[in-house]
């Protein structure tokens, strides 16, 4: 029996006759939709470029990728930091690195360019090397809208200050969140999705932006 005669209207069959009772109609029995069964999802792992298991050096450097948007953006923690002591504790043994990284002006653009150049663009580092990094620089990139709308408000008092705080500090806890969550899923071995950046980093297309923005600022 072919799909479409089992779709189609269905007769009632001929009556069912029995000694003493009135005649019983039988139908057919109703076609079941054929739905697939779902497939489950596999497990996401970590693999380097052999097929591996990610190892220990491809940990460690995915891992400190995620610290350079974190002291590109450390600057958006101005209010909130000084208000949480808590959060002095956590940046405070970072001061130095940080330091080192805002002495020159140039330097984030500097290491941008290394980190896409020499590792996202080198298929000599491992597939889980490469997407970490590109996570990393997508979050650096994402930077540049909330420095551009500082750039063309900035508010002295009021409302417009109070937001542009709630802003710089929403931005400072997420690029914090990012780098925690990053960082020691990389050192477990596991694969990090940052909501927004995952997609953008496997697609890869925020790149040109970056360059362009740079080179016009």
């Amino acid at each position: 029996m072919t799909i479409s005669n089992l779709l189609s209207p269905l007769a009632p069959s001929k009556p069912l006759l029995l000694p003493g009772r009135p005649p019983l109609v039988a139908f057919a029995p109703l076609a079941r939709p054929l739905v697939p069964a779902p497939r489950p999802r596999r497990p996401v792992a970590a693999r380097s470029k052999n097929g591996d298991p990610a190892d220990a050096p491809d940990r460690l450097i995915s891992a400190v990728c995620y610290f350079y948007p974190f002291f590109d953006g450390v600057q958006y923690g101005k209010y909130v930091i000084n208000q949480f002591a808590p959060l002095q504790a956590l940046v405070q043994p970072l001061v130095p690195a940080i330091k080192v990284f805002k002495g020159f002006p140039l330097n984030g653009f500097l290491v941008f360019l290394t980190l896409y150049f020499v590792v996202v663009r080198n298929p000599n580092f491992s597939r889980y090397v490469r997407f970490n990094t590109m996570q990393a620089i997508v979050l650096d990139v994402l930077l540049i809208f909330p420095d551009l709308l500082e750039r063309s408000f900035n508010p002295r008092d009021g409302l417009g200050l109070d937001l542009m705080m709630s802003l710089d500090s929403t931005v400072f806890l997420f690029l914090l969140v990012c780098l925690i969550y990053g960082s020691s899923s990389c050192l477990l071995g596991q694969i990090p999705r940052l909501p927004i950046v995952a997609e953008a980093a496997e697609r890869k297309k925020l790149i040109q932006l970056n360059l362009v923005i740079a080179c016009v600022i």
